[in-house]
Order: structure tokens, then C-alpha cells, then sequence
């Protein structure tokens, strides 16, 4: 295995990731010759899981990716090394993406520690002081009565 498959809790579950077709197969689902799924695996484009017996087992999403080759190849006459090229830029970007949520949510999880730690320092403030205001001198004008009863 190449680590592309993460454990799951059922070992015979299937998800678009297992590798459950051989090269004829894949070849079919394609619509590509087995010869040109074998090229792919040598240049890199198109890396699929390999069986005990060392046959080439592609997955689902192998499928899905050996038909954007072809789609990019055929279609937008983009060469076999473009190709690769474009493969490793959208593997890229997905890792990226991956992990900017990642740290998005230990942001948002960072933000949180701090808001409840905030609350706890308010709510350990001594409530029977009164704050303190900085009294400004002022300009204005006093009349000032002394006290008569004395």
C-alpha cells in the first residue's frame, strides 16, 4: 500500500480509494488500452496499488484520473510531462487545502481556550472594589459657599 488509504473501521468496506480493478478492467472503465495504463505507471501519472502477486490494482479514483489524462491529452493536447505537472500542482493545492482547515480549526480552537480563560480572569475580579476613575483637572467654575451654621 502507498498510504493513500486511510484505516477504516470495516477492512471490507469500499470506498473510491480501494483498489479493487485489474489492468483489463481499469483498461475498459477507461476506455484506454492496457499498454497506455502500463505507460502511465511508468511516468508517474497514474500510480495504482499492486496486489501480493505484484499486479496492478487501480481504485476508483485511479479510474476517474486515467480518463482526466486522456480528457487533457485528447481534448486540450496537453503533453504527457504537463500533464504530470498539473497532477502534482492539483495533489498539491488538495494538500494545502487540507491543511489550511486544519489550522483554521486549531485557530478557532485557540480562540475559544482563550475566550473561556478570559471569562475565568473576569470572573476571578474582586467584586468589592470600586474601580478606579483618572479624574481630569477641569477648567470650570466653582462657587464655593462656606458652611453658615457653625
Amino acid at each position: 500500500m502507498d498510504g493513500r488509504h486511510g484505516p477504516s473501521s470495516n477492512p471490507y468496506e469500499l470506498t473510491e480509494e480501494t483498489p479493487v480493478y485489474v489492468i483489463s478492467v481499469a483498461a475498459q472503465l477507461s476506455g484506454l488500452h492496457p499498454q497506455t495504463l502500463r505507460q502511465y505507471d511508468r511516468l508517474g501519472l497514474v500510480s495504482p496499488d499492486r496486489a501480493a502477486g505484484r499486479g496492478r490494482r487501480y481504485s476508483a479514483r485511479d479510474i476517474q484520473l486515467l480518463r482526466q489524462v486522456q480528457r487533457l491529452s485528447q481534448d486540450e493536447g496537453i503533453n504527457l510531462a504537463g500533464i504530470k505537472r498539473i497532477i502534482e500542482l492539483e495533489n498539491q493545492v488538495a494538500a494545502l487545502q487540507s491543511r489550511v482547515a486544519e489550522l483554521q480549526q486549531t485557530v478557532e480552537g485557540a480562540a475559544v481556550a482563550m475566550r473561556q480563560r478570559e471569562a475565568q480572569v473576569h470572573a476571578s475580579y474582586r467584586r468589592d472594589l470600586v474601580p478606579y476613575q483618572d479624574v481630569t483637572q477641569s477648567s470650570a467654575l466653582v462657587v464655593w459657599r462656606p458652611d453658615r451654621r457653625r
